[in-house]
């Protein structure tokens, strides 16, 4: 999903993406798009603040515009000096009581996060919510049952698509679904394999041309 992220968001300039997740007072990159990203949300992990810990901890957006610029975050755009990171993006995302999550965006270049960007991303951080509660819920108790492990696994990989396609195709969850279940029957296979095969790049896998990234139209949209 970081990697999902840092792809489809990013305009021409790259944007590295990670996950933070807050349990039991640690912070932990859960996943990121590159090694680069991960070092970037763990350097905030040793201060104890941070943009990401923010998001995270009191629920709200944060933007730094520019890193070089803004003073409140000197102690932490000291620690990256050398990372080229210009500026940073952190949004809440949505996860059960028991833990915390945001989703962490830097830009090597400025003007990368621009109010059509920054909507994008909250909008992407809603739709893999679903995805990360289901992801937690798996790893939280090693003794779950290998069948509901295993329905959780499907569950999970099933909604990791439909954001996919949500954010590809600027379109509803109900609409991303309705396109996913499109493609399995045209295609006489389960949800499941035809969610993969998109998570694994195959960005059309079966899906019809119509129904394909920027094929709906802005009233669809």
């Amino acid at each position: 999903m970081t990697t999902i992220s840092a792809s489809l968001l990013g305009t021409r300039d790259p944007m590295l993406c990670a996950i933070t997740v807050e349990r039991d007072t640690s912070p932990a990159t859960v996943a990121s798009s590159s090694d680069k990203a991960r070092r970037l949300d763990e350097k905030q992990y040793a201060l104890d603040d941070g943009p990401c810990l923010t998001a995270l901890r009191h629920q709200r957006t944060v933007l730094i515009e520019d890193l070089s610029e803004d003073g409140g975050w000197r102690k932490y755009a000291e620690r990256i000096a050398g990372e080229g990171v210009r500026s940073v993006l952190a949004v809440p995302i949505k996860s059960d009581g028991a833990s915390r999550a945001a989703l962490n965006c830097y830009a090597l270049t400025l003007g990368v996060f621009d109010k059509r960007t920054v909507a994008a991303v909250q909008a992407h951080a809603v739709s893999i919510s679903k995805t990360l509660r289901l992801a937690l819920r798996l790893h939280a108790d090693p003794e779950v049952p290998e069948d509901v492990k295993s329905a959780l696994q499907s569950r999970a990989v099933v909604d990791a698509a439909v954001s996919l396609i949500m954010v590809q195709n600027l379109c509803s969850r109900e609409q991303a679904m309705d396109l996913l279940r499109a493609a399995a029957v045209n295609n006489n296979r389960r949800i499941r394999e035809i969610a993969t095969e998109i998570l694994r790049g195959s960005t059309s896998a079966g899906i019809p041309s119509h129904m394909q990234p920027g094929a709906l139209d802005d009233d669809e949209s």
